[in-house]
């Protein structure tokens, strides 16, 4: 990784920069930052000539060559003083909370928008709404490009940013084309690393964020890092981390709740974590609990399932989803409870990462 000396390289800079490691078979992405950008090499940065050539350069501050598998996602990067902002709340700073309808129904639209200005209500900073679902069966309700317009309408008549998860390319696409916000990449396609490279390839330039939720037969920590990095590698540094729980399950639960992992997570990469509690329990009346808990753990956000009228919704919302007026509760104790857990954290951050 090449860190300049000024906030950018400028055209000429970036072409004799390319040009050297291109000697030595490399490539270079430029991941612009809020405040400075940096050069990810891609090919083996471990040429001792090649380093020494790009660090003679007058406009390179320091080329850093960091042994880890993710070496933009690393906590040494010189990416770790990047910060994500979506709708002017800064992610790691205050409390981030994303809320709303698992899935878009089309044929009773109302119901997202009332969801819609009642988690606004609630204190949400950004509206989760499944445009497109992954569904096991391959008869159930698939979600319909069609409900991007029902989600859009609610970033209007809300003024809040706009969540939702997609699939493949064309749907990607299809949300970038109509300005959601946040792009959601869900657990069955934690690990595929052709759509993460695409996600980090078109928002390149728009650096929409990413929330990225674990798999749920995802192993080690550095796996679900490592797929972050994927999206960083491509381009786009603004990539979340969620941990939405993994098999087997627990007895009671949806999935076995895997909040406790945030410590880990934050130990090793920079990037924030936003834990989603109504996919790891998976029942309405434990969301409250798992939420304050992955608090307490330092997670810095949440991604909570909300309903007006949860047992008329579709997909997962008749079981998940909370109440808005619940939603309202748990965002004021979820905040009181961030604002204490976070001198905890200093702790191990200030350690070496031991696993």
């Amino acid at each position: 990784m090449i860190i300049p000396r000024d906030p950018h390289f400028t055209a000429d800079q970036l072409a004799e920069v390319q040009a050297i490691v291109h000697e030595f078979g490399c490539t270079i992405t430029p991941i612009p930052g809020q405040t400075r950008s940096v050069y990810a090499i891609k090919g083996d940065e471990r040429h001792e000539l090649m380093i020494n050539r790009l660090e003679g350069l007058s406009y390179v501050s320091k080329v850093e060559t960091i042994q880890s598998p993710y070496k933009l996602m690393d906590m040494k990067s010189g990416l770790a003083g990047h910060r994500i902002q979506i709708g002017g709340k800064t992610l790691a700073q205050e409390l981030f909370v994303c809320a709303g309808q698992c899935t878009i129904d089309p044929k009773n639209p109302a119901f997202f928008i009332e969801t819609a200005h009642a988690v606004k209500e609630a204190g949400a900073d950004v509206i989760r709404g499944g445009v497109w679902k992954p569904r096991t069966s391959p008869h159930a309700y698939q979600g319909s490009s069609e409900a991007i317009h029902i989600l859009m309408r609610a970033r209007e008549e809300t003024g809040l940013p706009v969540n939702t998860e997609v699939m493949d390319e064309d749907q990607l696409r299809i949300a970038l084309d109509a300005g959601v916000d946040m792009i959601q990449v869900g657990a069955r396609n934690a690990l595929n690393y052709s759509l993460l490279k695409k996600i980090g390839e078109l928002t390149r330039e728009s650096g929409t964020p990413v929330l990225l939720k674990r798999g749920m037969h995802m192993g080690p920590i550095d796996e679900f890092i490592c797929a972050a990095e994927y999206i960083v590698a491509n381009g786009n540094p603004n990539v979340m981390f969620c941990p939405r729980g993994t098999l087997p399950n627990l007895d009671g639960y949806r999935n076995h709740p895997d909040e406790s992992i945030t410590p880990l997570l934050k130990q090793k990469s920079w990037a924030p974590v936003v834990v989603d509690p109504s996919h790891s329990v998976g029942r309405a009346i434990y969301v409250p609990h798992a939420a304050l808990s992955a608090v307490s753990y330092g997670a810095d956000g949440l991604v909570i399932e909300s309903h007006v009228d949860a047992k008329k919704g579709i997909g997962d919302d008749p079981k998940q989803a909370i109440h808005p007026d619940v939603l309202a509760n748990l965002i004021a104790d979820a905040r009181e409870i961030y604002s204490r857990a976070r001198r905890y954290s200093q702790a191990y951050l200030a350690q070496p990462a031991t696993v």
